[in-house]
């Protein structure tokens, strides 16, 4: 038994708890709250910290082991070179905070297991398979045959690519073949693909709801990657769960997110890394990215204003140290989203609290500092309320527990 006494308790929902205590009982948490109410814990093990909170999610990373973000680039490297890089962006995400990620694309589905067996120290790892995406599509590279992509999708698992309603329902089902917790697909054009328009719509309606409704049957939920507002339009009436990045969601589109309670994971840390980084992207990327940058800053400041409800995602993918949008970096995400609207107690809800609602019905008792939840603990070593940046730095991730299990600190 662990007991973590701290100055400030944030429990993910919810007001702030001053003098606050969180008892860890193996995997689950069994008190938090105020030090008064606290039950005795003789023989414990005690924390004592400034700030203690849940773990942050990553709802929008992924795990391809990659150095660049040409991601042109990803069949040339073995998958075997990708997936042992994987094992320090494991390592870093805990460092950084993150104790959960919902892996959108990428090995996540392998990764998983191997965390799940206590194989490598990571962040609990709830991954879609292969990303689902038209021919053409943003999931598609488009400077290849478009034969060798097709067995590169089926061989290797990162891309899958499906056209018509029958060829959608069976991609998904392979997903799930491979146990994948959620399904992702492109809605519309995307940045780092060459040939597509971010504002054009890919999958249909009818494509999209069978997705959507073969998902379903197993208890999963769809993310659809969106940018263009007639790709966020037609995902939000095929049924998705959540729309990836929002770039030109209007009020119609953040109304109907609102009414419908469909999530935005809006990833401003993928275009903050970019803009800071063109001569890192392909210039075709460079060029798209710029196109849209102000934009998305704007949506997402719509979406908050408008009271839609965001979780955290970065859409980060690269392995580091010394690379751009890079594992461990994830914290910077709430500080985007507090600069563009967001108090600093509503974005710790974005990585906590709310970020499991992203999993549907395949969502764990996580992110929250509540009796009966997993115990997935950070103690920061300042106030993140009086400085939200702090979350961004690592070295202020003081400890993590994860599954009850102390792997930091």
């Amino acid at each position: 038994m662990e007991r973590i006494e701290a100055e400030l308790l944030l429990p993910g929902g919810g007001e702030p708890v001053p003098d606050g205590v969180v008892v860890l009982d193996g995997p689950l948490i069994t008190y938090a709250g105020p030090a008064l109410q606290a039950p005795e814990t003789p023989g414990a093990t005690v924390h004592r910290t400034e700030t203690v909170m849940p773990g942050m999610w990553d709802c929008h990373g992924h795990f391809l082991g990659v150095r660049t973000l040409d991601l042109g680039q990803l069949p040339l490297e073995p998958i075997p070179l990708r997936a042992a890089r994987c094992a320090r962006d494991l390592r870093s995400a805990l460092d950084a905070g993150i104790t959960s990620v919902r892996e959108v694309g990428g090995l996540g589905v392998y990764l998983a297991r191997a965390v799940a067996e206590g194989v490598l120290d990571g962040p609990a790892i709830y991954a879609a398979g292969s990303i689902l995406s038209t021919t053409g599509g943003h999931a598609d590279l488009h400077s290849y045959p478009l034969s060798w992509i097709s067995d590169f999708g089926h061989h290797c698992g990162e891309l899958r690519l499906a056209d018509g309603p029958d060829e959608c329902m069976r991609a998904v089902r392979e997903q799930l073949r491979r146990n994948a917790r959620l399904i992702k697909v492109c809605a519309s054009g995307g940045v780092l693909s060459e040939i597509d328009n971010p504002l054009h719509q890919q999958f249909t309606v009818a494509e999209m709801r069978v997705i959507v409704e073969v998902a379903a049957m197993a208890d999963r939920v769809v993310a659809a990657h969106c940018h263009g507002k007639p790709g966020i339009m037609a995902a939000i009436e095929a049924g998705v769960r959540t729309i990836e990045h929002g770039t030109y969601a209007d009020d119609e589109a953040c109304d109907a997110m609102r009414e419908t309670g469909t999530i935005l994971v809006p990833t401003r840390t993928i275009v903050e890394d970019i803009s800071a980084n063109l001569s890192a992207v392909p210039d075709y990327a460079a060029v798209k990215l710029t196109a849209l940058a102000d934009t998305h800053a704007e949506a997402v400041s719509r979406a908050i204003e408008r009271g839609v409800t965001i979780a955290m995602g970065t859409d980060i993918g690269v392995t580091g140290p010394d690379r751009p949008n890079v594992w461990g970096s994830n914290g910077l995400e709430v500080t985007y989203l507090v600069k563009l609207g967001m108090t600093p107690l509503q974005a710790i809800e974005a990585a906590t609290a709310t970020a499991p609602l992203t999993l549907g019905p395949q969502a764990p008792r996580s992110g929250r500092l509540e009796a009966g939840y997993d115990a997935d603990v950070i103690t920061v070593g300042a106030d993140p309320l009086a400085d939200i940046s702090v979350l961004a730095r690592p070295e202020h991730i003081t400890a993590v527990w994860s599954g009850g299990r102390r792997v930091k600190g």
